[in-house]
């Protein structure tokens, strides 16, 4: 994970930023809108409490921060609610023609897991039919990317809509008074000035229609659309020269002649997978992230279009053109795929074309790639080969041996006691515990079932089974071996859940590198020192490793450092009901408090220096952490609620989502 820069855009950041309290929604966006490439977007988005920044957007504000990358997981659901409100609001005010312009704007620039939220959204509002089914060009656009709204049907008609449609009925009145109507009018097109150029073109050309009195449904030439938004979340702003919004003028040649002369996936990928480098090309071509060039207009901007068809071509290389095309369209598809490859460049788009839009297998594979970072930009060891693959991510995802890593701790020893406990508490239905049975059904290398030809696994599964089988025919107390499918299902989980400590622990250490009153998990300490999986030991619970340990390193002399543990948790509890994940949540949080809260016995020789009174440490805090996206409950209020229990019935343990 790229640590937090002090600048975006080569531009500092503002001293005091964000300021909450001013109130200025322009003046909180600023700092992203000069971000010169999603990956500096995402990096930046470590510096805030995005949650709290989004929710003091206004809902515009909010359209405009979502389409410059993919926000963070905790904001991620506030920004689908902003865009949701943002398109019932444009219909209202502005009416469906001219609506449908920033409707488009709003699913150009959006995933498409986010553009299922938001049409949930509206569809259990009773919305649709009063936004979008309005608009022709919108309609075709979500049935091009498989979601008519067929798909979404709205609730039942209830009393509170009567009231509702009465109160638009009073608002409708009250816009044909022209100070109204023209104060609408004058916010319209302020926010035309905001949007990148072809959506400028098509919003006047339905004003052209409107005033021409030749507009009907379906009849605008909005074609602009096809060869120049791709129906993908680009981040359309780093491919101008800034985005002062209003002088489009000078920056509207390179838009056009960019999105004409690169393919539509080339270009996608460029901008995400090449972050890093779009960032150097603007500032080699003396062109700053937020304002456009005082001299020179086109002249000046044609060579950062040249540097990016350079650019273009080196990804291409690199993935293939149909690789190109596939990243495309796992991007588009989820916000995590898009914050992967933004935050890891090239070497995450490997992976995720790799593990085919698998995000949790590209993390895995970025994990054994690159050691110690998941999706991270970072040295990396292997060296570029050909066929566009890269040693290490062009590898299959391995058995045992591909999750050692020495340098982050996990030695071949921990990594199959990690595994032989998550293998015991693995849920399902297991085979016979009967040794003729499990004679019978052996598994054989010759003979794998379909699906595991070529599998590392399937060799491992064999010995284990063979294992398994050892222990029971010799009357061991132990469970029968999991079926091959349970099997592997296990180890998905397994792979995935390292690979979101590693994201965890970068995420973390990119924390610890900025100013103390900046960071967002560890501004309790003054210089924070991370340690992956310390052994611990308490008389109740025994020796245990905790995933994270972090350590006070600076500070006073005297008494003992400061300490904090994470429990950092990949478990699924999207199909689970509110009573069951809560019961789950709270007992991870026991089991948290009681293996790593209270007072520990540090056993790493190499932390003892800082032990000033000895190797027993009281814990400060105890972090429960889980892996958000898909794996978290999609009922938001049920979430919070289950959060608020968990903290109330163990309040020793400060539960997060990320």
């Amino acid at each position: 994970m790229p640590q937090g820069p002090a600048t975006c855009g080569g531009q500092a950041v503002p001293l005091g930023w964000p300021n909450f309290s001013s109130g200025d929604a322009d003046e909180l966006l600023a700092p992203f809108l000069t971000c010169t490439s999603p990956a500096e977007f995402v990096v930046l988005q470590q510096r805030v409490d995005m949650r709290r920044l989004v929710e003091a957007l206004d809902d515009w504000s909010a359209v405009r921060l979502g389409a410059l990358g993919p926000v963070r997981e905790d904001a991620a659901h506030l920004l689908q609610y902003k865009r949701a409100a943002f398109l019932v609001s444009a219909t209202e005010r502005y009416g469906p023609f001219h609506a449908e312009v920033f409707a488009l704007f709003v699913l150009h620039s959006a995933h498409d897991d986010e553009v299922d939220a938001v049409l949930r959204l509206l569809a259990k509002n009773k919305r649709l039919g009063q936004t979008l089914a309005l608009m022709p060009a919108v309609r075709q656009e979500l049935e091009a990317r498989g979601r008519p709204l067929s798909h979404h049907p709205e609730r039942a008609e209830q009393a509170s809509d009567v009231l509702r449609g009465l109160g638009r009925a009073a608002r409708d009145a009250l816009a044909t008074s022209p100070m109204v109507d023209g104060g609408h009018y004058l916010e319209m097109t302020g926010r035309w000035a905001q949007l990148p150029p072809p959506y400028q073109q098509a919003a006047h050309e339905v004003q052209q229609a409107l005033s021409m009195r030749h507009f009907s449904a379906g009849s605008v030439a909005l074609g602009t659309f096809d060869s120049m938004t791709f129906g993908v979340p680009l981040g359309f702003y780093y491919l101008v020269a800034g985005t002062s919004h209003g002088t489009y003028s000078l920056s509207q040649g390179e838009y056009e002649q960019a999105t004409h002369e690169l393919a539509p996936a080339l270009l996608l990928g460029t901008l995400y997978a090449g972050g890093k480098g779009l960032r150097a090309l603007s500032e080699a071509r003396g062109v700053a992230g937020a304002g456009m060039p005082a001299l020179g207009g086109l002249q000046s901007l044609e060579p950062r279009l040249r540097g990016l068809q350079e650019m273009a071509r080196q990804v291409e290389v690199k993935l293939g053109v149909e690789g190109m095309r596939e990243l495309a369209r796992h991007i588009r598809a989820r916000r995590e795929a898009g914050h992967l490859v933004a935050v890891g460049g090239v070497d995450a788009a490997l992976a995720l074309r790799e593990a085919r839009g698998d995000v949790a297998r590209a993390q895995a594979l970025m994990s054994k790639a690159r050691p110690g970072v998941t999706g991270a930009s970072a040295p990396r060891s292997g060296k570029q080969q050909g066929s566009g693959q890269m040693a290490g991510v062009a590898e299959p995802l391995g058995g045992l041996a591909s999750l050692v890593d020495e340098g982050a701790g996990l030695t071949r020893e921990v990594v199959e006691a990690r595994l032989a406990l998550v293998e015991l508490e693995a849920p399902g239905p297991r085979l016979r515990r009967d040794v003729a049975v499990l004679e019978k059904q052996r598994p054989s290398p010759d003979a794998p079932p379909p699906g595991a030809e070529g599998n590392p696994r399937w060799g491992e599964y064999i010995a284990y089974y063979e294992k398994r089988l050892g222990e029971i025919r010799q009357g061991q107390d132990a469970q029968a071996p999991l079926r091959w499918v349970r099997y592997e299902q296990m180890w998905g989980g397994f792979t995935r859940g390292l690979a979101f400590e590693r994201l965890m622990v970068a995420l973390l250490e990119a924390d610890a590198a900025l100013p103390q009153a900046q960071r967002r998990f560890l501004g309790a300490f003054i210089q924070p020192r991370i340690h992956k999986y310390v052994g611990v030991k308490k008389p109740e619970s025994g020796l245990r490793y905790a995933d994270v340990l972090v350590i006070e390193e600076g500070g006073s002399s005297g008494g003992s450092p400061r300490v904090e543990t994470f429990s950092i948790k990949s478990r699924s509890l999207s199909e689970l009901k509110y009573e069951a994940f809560a019961a789950q949540m709270i007992a991870d949080a026991r089991e948290a408090l009681q293996k790593y809260g209270g007072t520990l016995d540090i056993r790493r020789d190499s932390l003892q220096p800082l032990l000033r009174q000895g190797s027993q440490v009281p814990v400060q805090r105890v972090r429960l952490v889980y892996e958000g996206g898909v794996l978290k409950p999609g009922n938001v209020k049920d979430l919070e609620r289950a959060v608020e229990k968990t903290r109330s019935e163990v309040p020793g343990v400060e539960v997060l989502f990320q």
